[in-house]
């Protein structure tokens, strides 16, 4: 079984190659942004930014933002979102990036136009991460500090992922 398990390893070592995100570039440039526009597509689920499809552009700059949402009628009962979030990078390798988020999002629930919701509004503030899977595809998650407009605060995890192009 030894024998196997040294030749698998090895096997392994030599064929692994690095990998390069498109969107976390090393920082080469004195400003510390990518060198071009980056646009990703995907699904996002936050209590501040919204739950739904997503369209995220990253600015030759370290600043990027994000578009979300979602609908669902059944019954005739709506439910809908949409948010927008901002980020900064703080920091970036080949692979990672950490950022800082602000985001801001209204939620819908209900019959006949009428919002059931105690507190449709939200803003949060926070911070996060972005790490690249392969293939074009990144995953995100962040913590957010979220204010909802019934005077509720609390921290809440975020999550996204987003096909680069």
């Amino acid at each position: 079984m030894k024998p196997r398990l040294i030749l698998l390893t090895s096997v392994f070592c030599v064929l692994m190659q690095p990998v390069h995100g498109q969107v976390v570039l090393p920082q080469r440039e004195s400003g510390g942004g990518i060198p071009q526009h980056a646009f990703g597509l995907g699904l996002s689920l936050g209590a501040a930014s919204g739950i739904g499809l997503s369209f995220r552009h990253h600015f030759p700059s370290t600043i990027s933002y994000q578009l979300t949402g979602g609908i669902i009628n059944v019954d005739d009962r709506m439910q809908y979102c949409f948010g927008v979030e901002v980020q900064a990078d703080l920091s970036r390798t080949y692979t990672t990036r950490f950022f800082a988020a602000g985001a801001a999002g209204y939620y819908h629930a209900g019959k006949s136009g009428k919002n059931e919701m105690l507190g449709p509004g939200r803003a949060g503030i926070g911070i996060g991460g972005e790490t690249y899977l392969g293939g074009g595809f990144h995953g995100s998650l962040e913590l957010l500090f979220t204010y909802f407009t019934d005077g509720t605060v609390l921290p809440l995890p975020q999550c996204a992922f987003y096909y680069y192009f």
